[in-house]
């Protein structure tokens, strides 16, 4: 279930920001949030994004099954009182999430869940500046070259281009 929820979960964080998350920082009064919002750490920009439905059942039955408390990590380590997971602990997650469905677990660690979303957003709608906003980038060309668009766009219109 655990795996699950990561996967689900705010898939746009960076490990810094998803780690330290508390189950107040998700939802009140058993009420999940529909958006959440957070200041990332490694930029200090407020970013905002969505909890699907989906992704909140997950969370409430997460929170349950786990008996936690407002106060309470979402993602609480088993052996270390009252702290997150540790970052090892989550990059050995996703490394055996690849390996299960048959992927190179070197060729994946914990950004690569966030570099994927961001490029099926915008290999789905184009709209760069819409994946700037919920990467948290300041800046449209650090989205850019972070999703390496100019290359491949440019081979795309020079391929349906006929001279």
């Amino acid at each position: 279930m655990k795996t699950l929820i990561f996967y689900q979960t705010l898939i746009w964080s960076y490990t810094s920001d998803l780690l330290p998350l508390r189950v107040c920082d998700i939802s009140s009064q058993e009420r999940m949030f529909a958006r959440v919002k957070l200041i990332q750490q490694k930029t200090d920009v407020e970013v905002q994004f969505e909890v699907t439905a989906r992704t909140q059942q997950s969370l409430m039955k997460w929170i349950f099954v786990a008996a936690l408390k407002t106060s309470d990590y979402l993602f609480p380590s088993l052996i270390r009182n009252e702290q997150p997971i540790s970052y090892s602990y989550y990059r050995s997650l996703v490394r055996s999430w690849a390996s299960n469905i048959g992927l190179d677990p070197n060729l994946y660690g914990t950004h690569s869940m966030r570099r994927t979303k961001a490029t099926l957003v915008y290999a789905k709608t184009k709209d760069i500046r819409a994946v700037q906003l919920l990467l948290g980038h300041t800046r449209v060309d650090n989205t850019i070259r972070y999703l390496g668009v100019e290359l491949e766009d440019a081979l795309t219109l020079s391929e349906s281009t006929d001279c």
